[in-house]
C-alpha cells in the first residue's frame, strides 16, 4: 500500500470578504486561502484590488463583512488582532525605514517583540548577510539607494520569522537592474526558508518567478486561481488571456469536427485546434506568441504543425530578450523570436514569411455551450 502525500495545512483563509469605500463595494472575494509554505501571487492591472485584498488579509483594513481564519482560528475573536499581526510581516512598495542605521532598522521588529539584544544581534547579522547588505550595517537608512532600502525592508521582515509575509508591489519603485537582483535573491530566500508569502504585483514576470499559485484579480474580484501553468496556458476568459500574455485572441466559428480536434473558420481561413467545441459554436482561440514559429521557406508537408499560413510582417518591435513580430495572415497573429532568428531569417517589415503553430498550442474558450 502506497502512502498518500500529506496536504500542507491552510495558514490563512478568507471567507465572504467585502470592503466598501464611499458606498461602493471595492472588494468582493467569497473565498481565498493560503497554504503553508507557498507563495500566492495576486496579479492584475493597477486598480484591480490587489492591495485592498492584501490589507484585508493582514487585517490592516477591516472588511464590512466576512471572516479571516488563521490556522483555523477566527481572527478578532478566537485570536486577538494584535497577536495575529505580530505573526505577520509586511514589505511595501516604498520602504518604510526609521531614521537610524541599517542594523537598527533590521533589529526594530525584534526589539518590539521583546527579544534580548544578545539574541537579536545574531539574527540581524544573519539577515544582513542573507540579503547582501552586511557592509551597510552602520550606514544611515537615509543614505541608501532604492534597491538597498528595499533589501533592508526584506531583511527586517525575515528577521521576525513571520508565519506569513505580505509583499505589496515590492519591486515597483526599484530600477530594473536592482529589481532583477532583488527578485533572484528573494526567490532563493523564500525557497530556503519555506516562508509562506502573498505577493501583490501587476508584473506577471515577477509573479511567475516567485509564485506557486496565481490569483488573477479585476474590479475587486478574483477571476481565476491556479498554478502558473494553468493560468498562463489555460486562462478562464479573454481578459485573463490578454493579461497573462496571450497576444493573439481570434474569434471563429466551428465548421467541422474530427475528435479530438475541430476546424474553426477565422477570416476565411480554417484553423485546427484541439477541444470539445461542436459545429456552429463560436470560439475564441488563444495563441501565445512563443508558440508561433516563423520560416522563410517552410512547406506544409515539411512540418508536424497543423496550422501553416502565409504571412506578411507588419511590424517588428524589440521587447527585452525577444523581438515581437506582428503578422498579417488574413487574420492578425503575433510571434516572439530571438534577435538571432531575426538576423538569420533576414526578417523585416513587409517581408513574406510562413507562420505555423500546433493545434495543441491553442487554448480554446467556448462561448455558446
Amino acid at each position: 500500500m502506497t502512502e498518500q502525500a500529506t496536504q500542507p495545512p491552510t495558514v490563512l483563509e478568507g471567507k465572504g470578504l467585502r470592503v466598501r469605500r464611499g458606498g461602493v463595494i471595492v472588494l468582493d472575494v467569497p473565498s481565498v486561502s493560503i497554504i503553508e509554505g507557498e507563495v500566492l501571487g495576486l496579479i492584475g492591472p493597477n486598480g484591480a484590488g490587489k492591495t485592498t485584498l492584501l490589507q484585508t488579509l493582514s487585517y490592516l483594513l477591516k472588511p464590512v463583512s466576512g471572516e479571516l481564519y488563521f490556522r483555523g482560528t477566527r481572527v478578532g475573536s478566537d485570536v486577538p488582532v494584535l497577536e495575529f499581526r505580530r505573526r505577520l510581516a509586511m514589505v511595501f512598495q516604498e520602504p518604510l525605514l526609521f531614521d537610524t542605521t541599517v542594523f537598527q532598522n533590521v533589529a526594530s521588529g525584534l526589539k518590539i517583540r521583546g527579544m534580548k539584544r544578545s539574541e537579536s544581534d545574531g539574527v540581524v547579522a544573519e539577515q544582513l548577510e542573507r540579503f547582501g547588505i552586511s557592509h551597510l550595517s552602520g550606514r544611515s537608512a537615509r543614505r541608501l539607494s532604492g534597491g538597498e532600502a528595499q533589501r533592508v525592508s526584506l531583511a527586517r521582515a525575515f528577521a521576525t520569522r513571520p508565519e506569513i509575509l505580505f509583499l505589496d508591489e515590492p519591486f515597483a519603485s526599484v530600477d530594473q537592474p536592482s529589481s532583477e537582483a532583488l527578485i533572484e535573491d528573494l526567490q532563493v530566500v523564500l525557497r530556503k526558508t519555506r516562508t509562506t508569502a502573498i505577493l501583490a504585483t501587476h508584473d506577471r514576470t515577477e509573479a511567475l518567478r516567485l509564485s506557486d499559485r496565481l490569483a488573477v484579480m479585476m474590479d475587486g474580484r478574483i477571476l481565476q486561481v491556479g498554478s502558473p501553468d494553468a493560468v498562463m496556458n489555460h486562462p478562464a476568459d479573454e481578459f485573463i488571456a490578454s493579461f497573462v500574455g496571450v497576444e493573439t485572441i481570434l474569434t471563429g466559428k466551428v465548421v467541422s469536427r474530427d475528435s479530438p480536434s475541430f476546424l474553426a473558420s477565422v477570416g476565411g481561413h480554417e484553423i485546427e485546434a484541439v477541444g470539445d467545441a461542436l459545429p456552429g459554436e463560436t470560439v475564441h482561440l488563444c495563441i501565445r506568441p512563443e508558440n508561433v514559429s516563423l520560416s522563410t521557406n517552410l512547406q506544409r508537408d515539411a512540418t508536424s504543425m497543423r496550422n501553416v499560413f502565409s504571412a506578411k510582417i507588419e511590424k517588428i518591435t524589440p521587447i527585452g530578450l525577444y523581438q515581437r513580430v506582428a503578422l498579417d495572415c488574413g487574420f492578425p497573429l503575433v510571434s516572439f523570436v530571438t534577435t538571432h532568428s531575426v538576423e538569420a531569417l533576414s526578417l523585416r517589415e513587409g517581408k513574406e514569411v510562413t507562420a505555423s503553430f500546433k493545434a495543441t498550442a491553442i487554448h480554446v474558450l467556448r462561448k455558446n455551450r
